[in-house]
């Protein structure tokens, strides 16, 4: 468990833009991999509206010890080899960069870029992707589209249900979303046939990168699952209904969710959101306990404010759902803990997906699955235009926000993709 310390205090930076910044505050300091305008990849931190860079921060020696190795380890071309070093170095240079970039310390620009001159790039090499279902307003919600009798499935309250996904389509925010081909079939087709999905749509999620793995064969205990966690991002998992309706059955999602991931670039650490844990909500009254090795009095959810944007080729944004992710049905730690029950081997680098966070309100649906009712209700933008799913063109954008009295709100950065057409 992490905790409140100095780096959350109401500090100021000597680095203007840091100050208020809506989402990379000094308070925030969240690590990523850029590359300057012709430079290589490397690994940085985001202050206001811009990168330190921990590659030039780690040769200029202001940093000498465990914050010096931890900076070093850090600066490489992916994040895999620090995330591996778990909580303590996190936590070094955590606090070693906070007081180099506070308010009073001797400043160093030269060890800033601009950030809308450099490109962002994956966090670390993704080993392996698996993308949860543990947002139960979500699992509701679609269960009663497609079976009103039985919207949950009977292990749902007893486990974290996921699946497999393809860690090589995982990108960064602003890569565009090519619509994706493949087998369709209405249900008043006589057979399917191919082509570009009709149903393309979006699900809002945080993404968690796991830092220190574990030994095949040996399963993480719930009480330790929360220290293999180094982070957290936005997720979108783009979905081509139509594909996946007609090839999950009986097995689950492929060629329907394969084709691109996106995230948001920056791993916001757990040492960051630290003032913003909050217990989980309780379970509805009659829904079983957590069996023992998901249950842990300590565990807990994050207080984040989640918000989807659809925007129209040439259009305005509008807001599609506003909702929380302290919604989620399953904490983090107890997706670790279920993930690694039978032996199965975590590896620094590896992304879950929590699955789409939904609320209890239709404001707050989480895919146009769920807001369109599965097309049958159309949504009305501004401008006149409706949708079922989205259109060549719509660029839809996640965005989380964390903000506590007393404390310096944080944001995620933007995970983003614009929809252009099927390939001929």
């Amino acid at each position: 468990m992490t905790e409140i310390d100095a780096t959350h205090d109401q500090r100021r930076s000597w680095v203007p833009s840091a100050n208020d910044h809506s989402g990379f505050p000094i308070q925030n300091l969240p690590l990523g991999i850029f590359s300057p305008s012709g430079g290589t990849p490397r690994g940085g931190i985001a202050i206001g509206d811009h990168i330190l860079d921990l590659a030039a921060l780690a040769a200029a020696g202001l940093l000498s010890g465990e914050a010096a190795s931890a900076a070093k380890a850090a600066s490489a071309e992916t994040l895999n080899a620090f995330l591996a070093q778990g909580a303590a170095s996190r936590s070094t240079l955590r606090h070693s960069v906070s007081d180099l970039l506070s308010e009073g310390a001797p400043p160093h620009p030269e060890l800033l870029h601009e950030a809308a001159a450099c490109t962002l790039h994956l966090p670390a090499t993704i080993g392996d992707y698996t993308d949860f279902y543990a947002g139960i307003h979500h699992a509701l919600n679609v269960g009663r589209l497609l079976r009103s009798a039985e919207p949950l499935m009977q292990n749902y309250k007893y486990l974290p249900v996921a699946y497999h996904g393809r860690a090589s389509s995982v990108r960064p925010s602003a890569t565009q979303v090519q619509r994706p081909a493949g087998q369709r079939k209405r249900a008043d087709d006589p057979h399917p046939t191919y082509g570009p999905s009709r149903s393309l749509d979006h699900e809002l999620e945080l993404g968690i990168w796991i830092g220190p793995g574990n030994t095949l064969g040996t399963p993480i205990p719930i009480a330790n699952a929360a220290q293999h966690i180094a982070g957290f991002c936005l997720l979108c998992d783009w979905s081509a209904r139509d594909i996946q309706g007609w090839e999950a059955k009986p097995l689950g999602p492929f060629l329907g969710k394969s084709f691109l991931t996106t995230v948001s670039p920056w791993i916001i650490t757990p040492e960051a959101l630290a003032p913003f844990r909050i217990a989980q909500p309780p379970r509805p009254d009659g829904d079983p306990a957590p069996l023992d090795h998901l249950r842990d009095t300590t565990d807990g959810a994050l207080d984040l404010e989640l918000e989807v944007t659809l925007q129209p080729a040439g259009g305005t944004p509008q807001r599609l759902s506003l909702g929380q992710a302290a919604a989620l049905y399953w904490t983090p730690a107890q997706m670790v803990a279920h993930h690694t029950s039978n032996g199965c081997n975590l590896r620094p680098g590896d992304l879950f997906g929590t699955g789409t966070i939904s609320g209890p309100t239709p404001q707050s649906a989480g895919s146009m699955l769920e807001l369109s009712q599965a097309g049958r209700a159309p949504i009305t933008l501004p401008s006149g235009e409706t949708r079922r799913f989205l259109e060549d063109g719509d660029t839809i954008r996640l965005h989380a926000r964390a903000s506590r009295p007393g404390y310096a709100s944080i944001g995620f950065g933007e995970c983003a993709g614009t929809i252009v057409k099927a390939r001929d």
